[in-house]
């Protein structure tokens, strides 16, 4: 069983920075897959970023490629987020979720994840 808590969700202009943490409860984080998603208002949660267990492999989606950076810290249990030139576009919520196999034809899929945070507000004024 993994619990996952983000945070680091706030109010930025646009082109401004923040990183989001996800905290991970639990004996195997370092053994799960990770992953970012988000959820507008009125859209369906999309997939942003993913990283493997050991953390050499990352992915995005087009759309942050190039801003984004996925990273974590075995050691500490923490999944991370880093976020530059925010873009109005970025407005969501955020949520981080584990997955005990993952593949990359199947990480862009919301049912590949096994466990799931609540989710961190991230707001960018234009």
């Amino acid at each position: 069983q993994v619990q996952l808590v983000e945070s680091g969700g706030g109010l930025v202009q646009a082109g401004g920075s923040l990183r989001l943490s996800c905290a991970a409860s639990g004996p195997t984080f370092s053994r799960n897959n990770m992953g970012w998603f988000r959820q507008a208002p009125g859209k369906e949660r999309e997939f942003v970023a993913a990283i493997g267990w050991i953390g050499s492999s990352t992915y995005y989606t087009d759309s942050v490629k190039g801003r984004f950076t996925i990273s974590r810290d075995n050691a500490k249990s923490t999944l991370y987020l880093q976020m530059n030139s925010l873009k109005p576009e970025d407005t969501a919520v955020y949520y981080c979720a584990a997955s005990r196999v993952l593949t990359v034809a199947t990480m862009r899929g919301e049912n590949s994840y096994d466990y799931w945070g609540q989710g961190t507000q991230v707001t960018v004024s234009s």
